[in-house]
């Protein structure tokens, strides 16, 4: 009987060749946040071949989270987020090592999660000052690190772009993040950052879902809206500048 990983991994093989699925399977990454950017991230790189992911976050699913999170469907409303994503990515490989850990990262928790460890960093989180905190330890080390700038209020799946963190135009949350990332550490390189300079506008009523209102990682000033295929669009677009820079080792 055919091995699982080699028939799981065909198809990618025919298109990146063994010695690039060897190095997808060696290298180690860190994705901060599951939500709506970071579960889709996650999937799309068990998929392509990476082996040894790490997720981080605090979460449980509530209600508010089907429509656009990966893991959140009615019958997962409750489970550890992380815990819910890694019995769904261990069911597409078996073979994966999958660590999933509840915390928050902030500047008091950040040495737990030893980044020096990784090939590549990725930064989904919602916080603010912990997404500041993540970019400036992240960037002084030797990973690349992305970073996912926000999906809300966005619709058209046509403005959504990469761009290098200080070229970033039309979206507030990177503009909030470079006004006070200037008060103290730049970063310390340059990293990529994916993002859509589209800005709608609420027109529904917020709901606060009595689990939501007690994440602990997700402390915002306002709640807005989100759909799934943009958030998914983000998360994939990240899978695929790491699965790109691999691939650039590879032919460079």
């Amino acid at each position: 009987m055919e091995n699982i990983a080699e028939g799981i991994f065909h198809r990618s093989e025919l298109l990146l060749g063994k010695d690039m699925m060897k190095s997808l399977a060696n290298k180690k990454v860190i994705i901060f946040g599951v939500g709506g950017v970071g579960s889709w991230c996650a999937e799309s790189l068990i998929r392509s071949g990476i082996k040894n992911l790490t997720m981080v976050d605090s979460d449980v699913i509530c209600v508010t989270n089907v429509n656009r999170q990966l893991h959140a469907t009615t019958k997962t409303v409750g489970q550890v987020k992380i815990e819910a994503l890694k019995n769904r990515l261990l069911e597409i490989n078996p073979e994966a090592n999958i660590i999933g850990i509840q915390k928050v990262y902030n500047e008091d928790s950040h040495e737990e999660f030893e980044l020096e460890k990784y090939d590549f960093i990725i930064d989904a989180i919602d916080s603010l000052s912990s997404k500041i905190h993540l970019i400036r330890k992240a960037t002084r080390t030797d990973a690349t690190f992305i970073s996912s700038m926000g999906a809300a209020l966005k619709l058209d799946p046509t403005r959504i772009k990469v761009a290098e963190f200080w070229k970033v135009r039309g979206c507030p949350l990177a503009s909030a993040i470079r006004k006070r990332i200037r008060r103290g550490d730049l970063p310390a390189k340059k990293f990529m950052c994916i993002f859509s300079d589209e800005l709608l506008e609420n027109k529904g009523e917020t709901f606060h879902d009595q689990d939501e209102s007690h994440q602990s990682n997700n402390k915002k000033a306002s709640i807005n809206g989100t759909i799934s295929h943009v958030t998914a669009i983000f998360g994939l677009m990240i899978a695929g500048l790491v699965i790109q820079a691999i691939y650039n080792e590879h032919h460079n």
